[in-house]
């Protein structure tokens, strides 16, 4: 009998270390951080926005931070070389972009998520309205404003399928009455495996008040659907690479025509590269 109990005591204390070298061994969860702070930079062929060039097709240079707090409040900056504001709107100084956002994202329901915000889009020192005294698209010289803009923003996604909706607080990348411009955006997100994305997008921008003699169109003539498909690589380790194809339905000759009687709104491939850290 005492050989019985003290082999169940040396069983109960083996089985008793077991646990807890299991317990010890166990991986602890990290916990969530308060926030996280990022950072990107990258370049890209041809800096194309809602299917427009903003570079008349050359090479940009791109980078931006990132803070992202848990609760789902963020903010950010981003910026990049640009032509059009003096190629457009006739300007003698406005060479880059500088993008200013903020907002929240949260989820709805499980699978379903928001995103709402205001983003500015900043020209440092454009002159965009005071320099120009001639120009293809308007009618009346003198017709553009400054080229700072302001949207406020609201998404939802669902699944792989995101709609967003933007709207002008004011005139519109410098076109003058063009208060309340709007862009509609939908696009999906598929996930192809081994680093690889394919994202479809179609959008509609509308710029009210805007005239256009070339196409015989009044009030919309700045009006346009633009399209595009990208295919985007992580390579790990932050680094990134896409190739898109972009094309609207804008009329060439018409509004979207530069002082140098060039197309900015043609089809186009862009092939892109970006580190984020």
């Amino acid at each position: 009998m005492k050989l019985k109990a003290t082999s169940a005591l040396a069983l109960t204390i083996l089985l008793s270390g077991t646990a807890a070298m299991a317990q010890t061994a166990a991986p602890a969860t990290a916990p969530v951080p308060d926030y996280t702070l990022s950072y990107n930079v990258g370049a890209v062929s041809n800096y194309i926005f809602r299917g427009i060039t903003q570079t008349t097709e050359n090479p940009a240079i791109q980078g931006g931070v990132d803070f992202a707090h848990k609760s789902g409040f963020y903010l950010g900056a981003w910026a990049s070389n640009v032509k059009w504001v003096k190629e457009v709107n006739g300007a003698s100084k406005g060479d880059f972009e500088l993008d200013l956002y903020g907002g929240y994202k949260g989820e709805i329901a499980p699978g379903l998520t928001y995103d709402i915000g205001l983003i500015s889009y900043q020209y440092p020192g454009n002159d965009s309205g005071v320099a120009n005294t001639s120009y293809l698209n308007s009618v009346a010289a003198g017709a553009y404003t400054n080229a700072n803009t302001n949207e406020f923003y609201g998404a939802l996604t669902y699944s792989v399928v995101t709609f967003k909706y933007s709207q002008s607080l004011g005139d519109f990348l410098g076109n003058v009455n063009s208060n309340a411009s709007r862009y509609f955006d939908l696009s999906a997100n598929f996930d192809l495996g081994n680093g690889l994305t394919l994202t479809p997008h179609a959008g509609r921008q509308t710029i009210p008040n805007q005239n256009n003699t070339f196409t015989n169109r009044t009030g919309d003539a700045a009006d346009y659907t633009d399209y595009s498909l990208t295919l985007a690589k992580d390579f790990g380790n932050g680094l990134s690479a896409t190739l898109a194809a972009t094309g609207t339905n804008a009329t060439e000759g018409g509004f979207y025509t530069d002082l140098n009687n060039k197309f900015i709104a043609k089809n186009a491939v862009v092939v892109g590269v970006k580190y984020s850290f």
